[in-house]
């Protein structure tokens, strides 16, 4: 887990660092879908599947795995503030 979040840092501070000439919504959206691969990422690392509702086996809830799930929805949440820049950015 600590692995994909590092990875999402490390994507989330690329896309943030671009010129603004390359910014806008092409940028924007590129930035966004790092921030939902980074989650894709975590949540696999869990034993989990990103946009999947069905219910959580009964272990789960006793070996913390909900408890870390809400951290990849919080780093996805960062990584996607974080992306509003590129979005009011300008652009050539």
């Amino acid at each position: 887990m600590k692995t994909a979040l590092a990875i999402l840092l490390c994507v989330s501070l690329l896309a943030l660092s671009f010129p603004s000439t390359t910014a806008g919504p092409l940028a924007g959206a590129a930035c966004y879908t790092a921030c939902n691969a980074g989650y894709g990422t975590c949540l696999a690392a869990l034993g989990l599947t990103a946009g999947v509702t069905a219910p959580v086996t009964w272990w789960a809830w006793f070996t913390g795995v909900p408890a870390a799930a809400m951290g990849c929805s919080a780093a996805q949440g960062a990584c996607m503030t974080a992306c509003v820049a590129l979005f009011t950015a300008p652009t050539p």
